[in-house]
């Protein structure tokens, strides 16, 4: 029996996973005697502290530092050294190819360690860190043809701060240099830092650049130390370098502002007096005569006769890259003469071509579980009125299907057509607003009209209108208002199956009915996932939606469910609406991941409505969702879950919900992780078709369902393909008690996978 087993066991690995394991099995032994003559093996590099004495700087900073790095190790092992040391020299691609360019590592030899450079090294590290008087030893032991190196480091005393003297002088420059002292990051005591020092140079650079001195440079500024202080201490004077150049001196203006936006490097720009336009705060060469003078009114931050400021330099290029009509975008300033300290400046934009056609066709993920294709094409205009407006035409035709576990695949089809038009600015009668922000302001005006066929179940035709503003307050802020928002929905052909669940269920049969939903909504995005250097980013999306409120108080009468107010005959929905979704991403190490996300939401319908159109009501289950329960198939409350044969489209007023998930690289673009959600949703009011569905707050927490699971990604950045796989462990329509259901997981079980066991495939993570 064993060695069938074993037999078969070797047909299935194949030979280059049999070389890692034989390299796992022989790296113990000796790779000296790979090494050349006379030549010894750099094994190790430790850094400590001598007795008694003590650092801020940890040892294994230091460590680091030492150059070159000893042979990496695996498990204890110099795995990567003896594949390399065992493999051939390869002559083409193959095994010894993988082994010695790829996985392997050549020896590091001692004799390229040069000891005196790296005392060298942490000396003056430790130096730049105020630690003036440190002492940094050497010793070696060398055993069997290998080396070990071992720093032995006496910091002595750390300097800090005492006084931070800024120039005295009254000269202009001095003067601009002194008024910035109460932002310096130099602080009394605090430690003596030489990386701070740059970085305050640096800073008052930039403040410099906000005055005038486009010349100026960190490199002028010196930064003088005087150690003789008493008690460890020094103290810093900050002066100008007295051989800087006197350009670097002196305050520059805005002279002259050209602009070229139909730049090529590859043309001559016209210059022709029919192609030059001046206006009052600059002139725009157009031989073609493409764009009108707003495209550049709100972009221009640079004025005739203003002192330069950097700011305002960048402040222009943000707003003519955000415009999205130019592909590349240069501004070059340049001297008017050696005398008047005046600079022009000269725009040089290359636009995109103005007209373009695309096709796309992508495969879609929903997070109700829904996943399919699509074919669109697109007609863009990128300078529609000449002003750097966006028109946009597209057509799209798809269709979806519904993984849903054992339960009977839903199937999608749908036809979609959308106009779009956007301004790079605010269409507002207030027109100082659009000046704010280092990011192009957008209007957006929007027309679309969808035809989704669900079959078995219904058509819905619906038909939209959306004219809203879009706005970054800063790179982590974002804005999104749409003053209005106006949907039509009518559901049309509807089945027999259908109708007998709208007759048993009115809440049901309101969401679904002809209507017209007209509003307002606002959403607000807060996030810091740019900055990936953070070792914490955070995500934050919260939106209002409001809808029906002023046709409301328009209407004569008082509306209510069973007397609706109508708009062309038609009722129109009423409902307040607010979710926020938070999500937390902590970067434990490279590698590691942990991600987390806690989404609460809240509807109310009233007046109109018996409850908020189906578009707009919350649900849990699926693979964004819980991913250990089918989509939509949670709640509300306490309710059990849809049968096979029931409308699976669960939805509630109230949410709650939180996952969590620790991500981890496998290898390559291979991503591992494991997760755990809860939640639920609920009614704001009962329902006898859902019992123990009505919303409590002191029983949130124990209505709550919950599932635990893993999950495979492949991670090629553009594009991640998911695959999660989840089993419930809390279930609320159990008695009370009863719920958490740990100790029913029978994985053996052939009919407990079928009820529990839930795949879920998608595209992208779930949050």
């Amino acid at each position: 029996m064993h060695k069938q087993f074993t037999d078969r066991f070797l047909q299935l690995i194949s030979p280059r996973w049999c070389w890692a394991i034989m390299c796992i099995v022989l790296a113990g032994c000796s790779n000296t005697k790979y090494l050349p003559p006379n030549e010894k093996l750099f094994t190790d590099v430790n850094v400590k502290y001598a007795k008694h004495t003590k650092s801020k700087i940890k040892s294994s900073v230091l460590e680091k530092m030492v150059r070159p790095q000893p042979n990496s190790k695996m498990l204890g092992m110099r795995i990567k050294l003896y594949a390399y040391n065992i493999a051939k020299e390869p002559k083409r691609k193959g095994l010894n190819y993988f082994l010695k360019k790829k996985f392997g590592e050549p020896a590091v030899l001692f004799s390229s360690v040069n000891i005196n450079r790296n005392v060298e090294v942490l000396t003056n590290f430790l130096e730049n860190q105020g630690y003036f008087n440190a002492k940094v030893s050497a010793d070696t032991v060398d055993k069997h043809r290998k080396v070990r190196l071992t720093f032995t480091v006496n910091p002595g005393a750390r300097y800090k701060l005492n006084e931070i003297n800024f120039p005295a002088d009254t000269d202009s420059l001095n003067t601009a240099i002194s008024q910035t002292a109460k932002l310096t990051l130099l602080k009394k005591g605090d430690p003596f830092i030489f990386d701070l020092i740059k970085e305050e140079r640096i800073r008052i650079d930039a403040e410099l650049k906000e005055k005038g001195y486009f010349y100026f440079n960190p490199d002028y500024l010196i930064v003088q130390v005087d150690s003789t202080q008493r008690n460890n201490t020094v103290n810093l004077y900050i002066k100008v370098k007295s051989n800087s150049p006197e350009k670097g001196l002196l305050t520059y203006k805005i002279n002259d502002v050209t602009i070229y936006p139909n730049y090529s490097a590859d043309q001559d720009s016209s210059t022709k007096a029919d192609s030059v336009a001046k206006f009052e705060d600059f002139t725009v060469i157009d031989p073609t005569k493409s764009f009108r003078r707003i495209t550049f009114d709100r972009s221009i931050f640079l004025k005739p006769n203003e002192l330069y400021t950097r700011n305002n330099h960048n402040l222009s290029l943000n707003r003519l890259v955000n415009l999205g009509t130019f592909k590349f975008v240069k501004l070059q300033l340049t001297d008017q003469d050696s005398i008047s300290r005046l600079l022009n400046a000269d725009f040089y934009l290359t636009p995109f071509p103005k007209k373009s056609l695309r096709l796309e066709a992508t495969g879609t993920s929903k997070s109700n579980n829904f996943v399919g294709s699509e074919i669109k094409t697109t007609a863009r205009n990128r300078n529609f009125f000449k002003g750097a407006e966006q028109f946009s035409l597209s057509i799209a035709g798809g269709f979806e299907t519904q993984l849903n576990g054992s339960a009977p695949a839903l199937n999608s089809y749908s036809f979609t057509t959308e106009a779009g038009l956007l301004f790079p600015r605010f269409v507002t009668p207030i027109p100082r607003i659009n000046r704010a922000g280092a990011f192009a302001p957008k209007t957006r005006i929007t027309l679309n009209y969808q035809i989704l066929n669900r079959t078995d179940y219904y058509t819905l035709n619906s038909a939209g209108l959306i004219f809203g503003y879009n706005w970054k307050e800063a790179a982590r802020k974002e804005h999104t208002f749409n003053l209005v928002s106006i949907n039509f929905v009518q559901p049309s052909n509807t089945t027999a199956k259908f109708d007998s669940l709208l007759l048993t269920d009115p809440t049901l049969k309101m969401s679904f009915q002809r209507q017209f939903i007209i509003g307002t909504n606002y959403n607000y995005v807060y996030t810091n996932q740019l900055e990936t250097k953070r070792p914490n980013n955070f995500y934050l999306n919260a939106n209002v939606d409001v809808s029906g409120n002023l046709i409301g108080l328009l209407s004569p009468g008082k509306e209510s469910a069973d007397k609706p107010g109508t708009i062309f005959g038609t009722p129109y929905a009423q409902y307040a609406r607010f979710y926020l979704d938070g999500r937390n991403y902590w970067n434990l190490n490279p590698n590691i991941t942990w991600a987390s996300r806690i989404f609460m939401g809240l509807g109310y319908a009233y007046g109109n409505s018996l409850s908020m159109p189906y578009v707009k009501q919350f649900y849990s289950g699926g693979s964004n969702s819980l991913r250990g329960f089918r989509p939509r198939s949670l709640g509300p409350g306490t309710t059990a879950p849809v049968t096979d044969d029931s409308f699976p489209d669960q939805a509630g007023d109230v949410k709650f919900e939180i996952n969590t998930e620790l991500r981890a690289k496998l290898f390559s673009v291979v991503r591992g992780a494991v997760f755990f959600d809860a939640g639920n949703i609920w009614l704001i009011n009962n329902n006898p078709q859902f019992p123990g569905g009505k919303f409590k707050f002191g029983h949130v927490f124990n209505e709550l369902a919950a599932d635990i699971g893993l999950g495979i990604r492949i991670d090629a950045s553009v594009f991640i393909l998911r695959f999660d796989a989840g089993v419930p462990v809390r279930k609320p329509w159990l008695p009370a008690g009863q719920r958490w259901v740990f100790d029913e997981i029978d994985f053996g079980n052939k009919q407990w996978r079928k009820d529990n066991l839930i795949l879920n495939i998608a595209i992208g993570y779930p949050f």
